[in-house]
């Protein structure tokens, strides 16, 4: 795919009667539980397509640690910090901070090497450091501002201030889905929303249907999961319905003929019919047996991990999952209790994640990427009156320098990029940025980041904006 307009949306090339009937009444309904014979028009904008050259990587699950990890307590550790720990960072050697901030600050954690490549890995993170061999860091990310609203918009979305359609929504605009019976992005986060809600996952002015499906994993069971989702194909009364909304939905449609909230509207409520088939079993994990639902561990994480495994390998293009509502990787005070915590909840599901995807095969056509939306200050967060006084044991924001990783799909493993100066203030060797993130994850996939564009009130926009080199480094 190369381009596309807002005037040549697939949309409006559909089927009147199909979108009058919201697809229902296709007479290939009855095929739905059939391979690729979901009774769609040919225009199907969710079709499996191909990128602009041979992938490495077909589908992403993306482990969002919203909040701001410490790249120093995690993969990138800094003798020299905790050499220098409460004392006055040397002259030059501190740069300006979000909030005041005094002395360096040791990491409160060891570092341990692991594996062939030996990686240090922190003492947190056990699980995780299991598969160090499979892992590339990249120590030297950075970002543009110290704010979580604007970097999370950004490490998203590719901008943090104006309007963009999420990465998510980039992939499925290029590759559509493997499944339509099942939504091409999804995103889990357990408890509600985090920071800027569904601005993180929106479609913005790609057609409606690319935009993320949130799910909230700290339900129940699948039913709770999706509470408005029962199989009901063989109910009459569930064809009378559809007989009636197909007449209310011709008239509707016939006064508003092209326009694409109206067709992304209708393209929601046939996915929704299409998922009364597979959705229940997709997010039902008790179907797994005890030993693997035991090897993710019994937290709202490890369901939410095995979720992502089971939707990937039935052909869901992106998933997302975010640690939580809010921010809860943001310690600015008590980050030795909170940052165990955190890491707690977290790292035996993904190892569990990718031991299950190395021994299935999907890791080498899947890209596990593993990141916050900034990192942590090396000098520690001076305490306010009336809000974390007394406490100084914190990290602020810094979106200088900090860590992610990734796993699978194409990258080196065992391959540490980038560094941070000896304190982990900034990025100062091969530097990353968000959207040289963008452009290498994109390539991963098979598009050149330049050509994966979409025009929209007379400019081409991509993820990548006017910015960003794909990093070859990083590539197998």
């Amino acid at each position: 795919m190369l381009s596309t307009t807002e005037e040549t949306s697939p949309f409006a090339r559909r089927d009147f009667l199909a979108r009058c009937g919201m697809g229902f009444a296709l007479p290939a309904l009855g095929a739905l539980c059939a391979e690729n014979a979901v009774g769609l028009p040919a225009t199907n904008p969710m079709m499996a397509r191909g990128p602009h050259f041979a992938p490495k990587a077909k589908r992403v699950i993306h482990l969002f640690m919203n909040g701001g990890p410490a790249h120093m307590d995690t993969f990138d550790p800094k003798p020299e910090l905790s050499r220098w720990s409460g004392k006055a960072l040397p002259e030059g050697r501190r740069l300006g901070t979000e909030r005041k901030t005094g002395a360096a600050f040791g990491s409160p954690f060891s570092f341990r090497r692991h594996g062939q490549s030996g990686l240090p890995v922190s003492e947190i993170f056990p699980h995780v450091a299991r598969h160090v061999d499979d892992l590339c860091v990249v120590r030297s990310m950075h970002a543009d501002v110290p704010n979580h609203e604007p970097s999370l918009m950004l490490m998203n979305c590719g901008d943090g201030r104006l309007v963009r359609p999420s990465m998510g929504s980039w992939v499925t605009y290029g590759l559509g889905s493997e499944n339509q019976n099942l939504p091409g992005f999804v995103v889990l986060c357990p408890g509600g929303y985090p920071i800027t809600e569904t601005q993180n996952w929106r479609s913005a002015f790609l057609p409606g249907i690319y935009q993320g499906t949130y799910v909230n994993p700290s339900k129940g069971g699948s039913s709770e999961i999706l509470p408005n989702l029962k199989p009901a194909r063989s109910d009459d009364r569930q064809a009378k319905q559809l007989d009636l909304l197909r007449s209310l939905n011709r008239e509707h449609f016939e006064e508003r003929a092209g326009d694409p909230r109206l067709e992304a509207r209708i393209q929601s409520f046939e996915l929704a019919y299409r998922m009364q088939i597979e959705a229940s079993d997709a997010f039902d994990v008790s179907r797994e047996s005890s030993r693997v639902r035991d090897s993710y561990g019994s937290g709202v994480h490890g369901k939410q991990c095995l979720i992502a495994r089971r939707l990937v390998e039935r052909g869901v293009r992106f998933v997302q999952l975010w640690h939580g509502a809010g921010q809860p990787w943001d310690s600015h005070d008590e980050i030795e209790k909170n940052h165990r915590r955190l890491a707690k909840e977290c790292d035996q599901a993904i190892g569990a994640l990718l031991t299950d995807l190395k021994q299935s095969g999907l890791l080498e056509e899947t890209l596990v990427l593993w990141g916050g939306e900034f990192g942590r200050t090396p000098t520690v967060e001076l305490p306010k009156p009336g809000s974390n006084a007394g406490k100084i044991n914190g990290r602020d924001h810094n979106h200088h320098g900090f860590s992610i990783w990734m796993a699978g799909g194409g990258v080196k493993g065992g391959f540490a990029y980038g560094a941070t100066d000896e304190f982990g203030f900034a990025a100062v060797e091969n530097p990353v940025h968000v959207h040289d993130l963008h452009a290498t994850l994109l390539h991963l996939l098979g598009f050149d980041h330049e050509r994966l564009t979409y025009r929209y009130a007379g400019r081409d926009f991509r993820l990548t904006d006017v910015h960003g080199k794909v990093v070859t480094d990083l590539i197998a």
